[in-house]
């Protein structure tokens, strides 16, 4: 799936072909989907860049869907409803929607709410600069790989913090221990690699095909969200 696809999920076919053309004109890949139990399962085998989730959908409705996603996805979320006084119950609801947008809207409204929250999430049509289902969770200082929560010591987690911060972005050794330690000392090179390695060791369970943190041999490393050549 291209890494500029947005999924609109909304049942009438009127609404959902009208905000499909203003997307493929933006330059947008698009995914139509009208029930919404076809959600969660489409979501879970691919890497959409943005979600567009009408509420009402036949099946399985939007609040149940956008839960269900942040146990194991930090997709961004807009949210579409009926009705304005909706909106400020469902925010008060606090149920992981990025942003929400009332019927009727112009597309080029919609179009500005997508590019808005993108902007939030750092996310680039032409660069993967966050996976939807590889990111890490800071209040709980833990790494989280399509679903799955591994447990990071403070180290560990101050080290992916700043892999994270630029994908695809090579560190030395030199900088990473200058941004995550404060201060260097002769011999503690090394014991990046130590950290690295045990990071890798707990990774590989979840991604045994795709080393996410790339060894630049002879320089340091990089997040890279590429998945290895079988």
């Amino acid at each position: 799936m291209p890494d500029n696809t947005i999924v609109v999920a909304e049942d009438d076919k009127k609404i959902a072909d009208i905000l499909i053309r203003y997307l493929q004109n933006e330059g947008y890949e698009t995914v139509w989907i009208k029930t919404g139990n076809e959600v969660i399962p489409f979501i879970k085998k691919n890497h959409p860049l943005l979600l567009l989730l009408d509420i009402m959908l036949p099946e399985m409705d939007g609040i149940s869907i956008c839960k269900e996603l942040r146990t194991f996805s930090n997709i961004p979320v807009l949210m579409v409803t009926a009705k304005v006084d909706e909106v400020d119950r469902l925010m008060g609801l606090d149920i992981g929607a990025d942003d929400y947008i009332c019927k009727p809207f112009s597309p080029k409204e919609v179009i500005a709410r997508i590019k808005a929250v993108l902007r939030r999430y750092n996310i680039h049509s032409a660069e993967n600069t966050k996976h939807t289902n590889i990111y890490i969770q800071t209040e709980s200082k833990q790494l989280v790989v399509y679903g799955n929560t591994i447990d990071l010591t403070p180290y560990e987690f101050s080290l992916l913090e700043l892999l994270f911060s630029q994908p695809g972005t090579i560190f030395s050794r030199a900088k990473l221990i200058k941004q995550v330690q404060g201060y260097q000392y002769e011999g503690y090179q090394r014991t990046i690699d130590v950290h690295i390695k045990n990071l890798r060791k707990k990774i590989e369970a979840y991604l045994p095909n795709h080393d996410l943190i790339k060894s630049i041999y002879g320089v340091g490393y990089k997040l890279d969200f590429t998945p290895d050549e079988s």
